[in-house]
């Protein structure tokens, strides 16, 4: 078992890198959409959108788990918002793939969508459904384990064991 000085700084590390990463997306869209029609700066805006998202909830998700890990549960309310997070998500999804197949004018900007788009959906998954993210030289052996995310064992330890599935 590692040490709580040890968990806390991966936690550190997770959360300062999900957010780096939303930043980082956020940055390169902005400097290379002007080589994109308007319409197409809207499909590939559109299609960012989930991903971003997911990266800044789940940034904040590591960076808030500092002030309960090893001593406490995820607080309640806190709780309650990450469970309405993992049913609003995959409507914003859905929402975002429509408005991809509609603006998108060119295959390159499809194809560069919905790549971003999937992203978002496996970054979704691995927070809120199945934790997907091991190292790569065991991932098939750990993920063929269906271990439930981190997250979402904090949020059904907060919301208690009447409330841990859906938002209410």
């Amino acid at each position: 078992m590692h040490s709580l000085n040890h968990l806390r700084a991966t936690y550190r590390r997770l959360g300062t890198g999900e957010l780096a990463a939303a930043t980082a997306f956020s940055m390169a869209y902005l400097l290379v959409r002007d080589r994109f029609t308007a319409q197409d700066q809207i499909a590939l805006g559109l299609a960012m959108v989930p991903l971003v998202l997911i990266l800044v909830q789940a940034g904040a998700y590591w960076l808030l788990a500092l002030r309960w890990v090893g001593v406490a549960a995820m607080p309640s309310p806190l709780a309650g918002i990450y469970a309405a997070f993992r049913w609003a998500n995959p409507v914003v999804l859905a929402g975002s793939l429509g408005a991809l197949m509609w603006w998108a004018s060119t295959p390159g900007v499809m194809v560069l969508g919905v790549g971003l788009w999937l992203f978002a959906v496996v970054e979704q998954v691995n927070y809120f459904v199945r934790r997907l993210a091991y190292p790569a030289s065991r991932w098939l052996t750990l993920v063929a384990r269906h271990r439930t995310p981190q997250l979402m064992r904090d949020v059904r330890a907060g919301r208690g064991p009447d409330r841990a599935e859906a938002p209410r």
